[in-house]
C-alpha cells in the first residue's frame, strides 16, 4: 500500500487574512509540466460537479487533449469509481504515478486510490486535508498534460482556499443547478473567487431539465433553468446547460463515463483554448 508522506498540521488558512496577496504557488514535481489547471467548483454538493468534472475531462480526451483530473474532494472523493479505476498509484523513488482511466487513459489522483476499502471513511480536520491536496500536486508525477482538472469539494472553505492559493489557476468553473437555493449558494462561489483573484470561465448549469423519453418534450423538474440568468446577472458567462440522463447515472455508477458522450460540452475545448491562449507555457 502507498501511504501519503507525513503531512504537516501546523498550518492554518485565515479567510479573513487579506487574500489579496497571495502566497507563492506550491511546485509540482519536476517531472511535472502542464498547460492549463482548471478548477471545477460548486457552492454546495448535489448538483453533480464531480460528473461534469469527468464528462468534461473525457470530452477533452477525446479531442486529443492530454488530461489528468486532481480530485480534492478528500472526504467524499467520487472520481475513481466514475472512471472505474482500480489500478493504485505506483510509488516511485520521488514521487506517485498516477494510475489512468482504462478508456481514455485519463490520469487521476484521488484520496480513494490510496484507501484500503472505497469505502473508508476519512475523518480529518482541515489542515490534514489541505496536506493531502498539496502533496497530490506536488508529489504526483503527472508528466506532460495539456488539462489537469481539479474537482473541489462544495463549498467555500478549507480545501477550495488550499487548491485557490497552492495551485498555478488558470481559472474556475462553477456547476449549479436551476433550484434557487443552489443559485443564490453559486453567487458565494463567485465572490470567494474574486477574493482569491482567479478568474471564473463560466457557469456550467447542470440537472437543468429532464427529456421525456415518449415524446422528447424537455420537463423541468427542479424549476425553470435559471443560468442565463445568473450569466446575465453576474456577468459570469453561461458555458453549457446539461440535462438530467438515466443512462449517464448507470454508466458512473458502472465505472463507465467514458463512454458517455455530452453533445452539450463538445464546443467546450475549442472555447477553453480561446480562453486561455494568453497563458504563455
Amino acid at each position: 500500500m502507498i501511504e501519503l508522506p507525513d503531512v504537516k498540521t501546523n498550518e492554518s488558512h485565515d479567510a479573513g487574512k487579506d487574500t489579496k496577496k497571495q502566497p507563492a504557488h506550491e511546485k509540482p514535481h519536476q517531472l511535472t509540466h502542464i498547460k492549463h489547471i482548471l478548477a471545477v467548483m460548486s457552492g454546495k454538493g448535489g448538483v453533480g460537479k464531480s460528473s461534469v468534472t469527468a464528462l468534461l475531462a473525457s470530452t477533452l480526451s477525446r479531442k486529443g487533449y492530454h488530461v489528468g483530473v486532481l480530485d480534492a474532494d478528500i472526504t467524499g472523493p467520487s472520481i475513481p469509481r466514475m472512471f472505474g479505476i482500480k489500478e493504485r498509484p505506483t510509488g516511485i523513488e520521488d514521487g506517485i504515478l498516477p494510475p489512468e482511466t482504462p478508456g481514455l487513459g485519463i490520469r487521476v489522483m484521488s484520496m480513494n486510490l490510496l484507501l484500503p476499502k472505497e469505502d473508508e471513511a476519512v475523518i480529518w480536520r482541515g489542515p490534514l486535508i489541505g496536506g493531502a491536496i498539496k502533496q497530490f500536486w506536488k508529489d504526483v508525477v503527472w508528466g506532460d498534460l495539456d488539462f489537469l482538472l481539479v474537482d473541489l469539494p462544495p463549498g467555500t472553505s478549507d480545501a477550495p482556499l488550499t487548491v485557490m492559493q497552492s495551485l498555478p489557476l488558470d481559472g474556475l468553473i462553477i456547476v449549479s443547478s436551476p433550484q434557487d437555493l443552489a443559485v443564490m449558494i453559486v453567487r458565494k462561489a463567485i465572490r470567494m473567487a474574486a477574493i482569491m483573484n482567479v478568474p471564473i470561465i463560466g457557469l456550467v448549469e447542470n440537472m437543468a431539465y429532464v427529456n421525456c423519453p415518449k415524446c422528447g418534450e424537455k420537463i423541468f423538474a427542479f424549476g425553470e433553468p435559471q443560468g442565463e440568468k445568473v450569466a446575465a446577472e453576474t456577468g459570469v458567462p453561461l458555458l453549457a446547460t446539461l440535462p438530467v440522463d438515466p443512462y449517464l447515472s448507470r454508466l458512473a455508477d458502472r465505472g463507465k463515463i467514458e463512454g458517455y458522450r455530452a453533445d452539450e460540452l463538445e464546443h467546450l475545448p475549442h472555447l477553453l483554448e480561446q480562453r486561455l491562449q494568453h497563458k504563455v507555457s
